[in-house]
């Protein structure tokens, strides 16, 4: 019987915690757009892949622009 002199306000504790943490939640906007995160997951490896394709594009113009600036400084010397 003695535990349920704890019990009790434990459980009030946590419904205070849980209501508080459901007023911070609407507050903070976390429930405006639910489908967009649903669907984001669907679709992270296209952009995945597009981002990889941008770098490697990126770094063949880099390595072309830093051998063409390599040979025009071996011309001038």
């Amino acid at each position: 019987m003695s535990v349920i002199y704890v019990l009790i306000p434990i459980a009030i504790i946590l419904l205070i915690v849980g209501i508080y943490l459901f007023f911070w939640a609407v507050k903070t906007e976390q429930f405006n757009d639910l489908e967009k995160e649903g669907l984001s997951i669907l679709f992270d490896d296209e952009k995945l892949k597009e981002e990889t394709a941008n770098t490697e594009v990126s770094n063949t113009e880099a390595s072309e622009q830093s051998s063409s600036t390599s040979s025009d400084t071996s011309n001038k010397r």
